[in-house]
């Protein structure tokens, strides 16, 4: 399975970005999705994932309410559309791709068996 993860950029606090990732190999639309990040000098944080389904989502409690991740499994594509951008929000984000046991297991990176190669944000103040 290959992931490739696009649409990060250079943005000012308080804007908005949206990034893609699609799947491509042998994907499965029962495989879970999660976005994590990266910042300089700090270790990969979770930051949001779907179920296989769509039918479940979670975020780390730093983007709740800002961050909204989702899927078409048609496509084989995740989004997570990023709203209302902080300066710590600047990292390299990750899309990877797993089969998960259980709800808490979408938080956890070693969970997932296929990543993507990232894409920088990168928010001003």
């Amino acid at each position: 399975v290959l992931l490739q993860a696009f649409g990060g950029g250079l943005v000012q606090a308080g804007d908005s970005l949206r990034l893609s990732c699609a799947a491509f190999g042998r994907t499965s639309s029962r495989f879970a999705m999660g976005w994590f990040r990266q910042a300089p000098g700090k270790e990969r944080e979770f930051v949001a994932a779907i179920t296989w389904s769509g039918g479940a989502s979670f975020y780390a409690d730093s983007v709740k309410g800002r961050f909204t991740i989702s899927r078409d499994n048609a496509k084989n594509t995740v989004d997570l559309q990023m709203n209302s951008l902080k300066p710590e929000d600047t990292a390299v984000y990750y899309c990877a791709t797993g089969r998960m046991a259980s709800p808490a297991h979408h938080y956890t990176a070693n969970r997932y068996d296929y990543w993507g190669q990232g894409t920088q944000v990168t928010v001003s103040s």
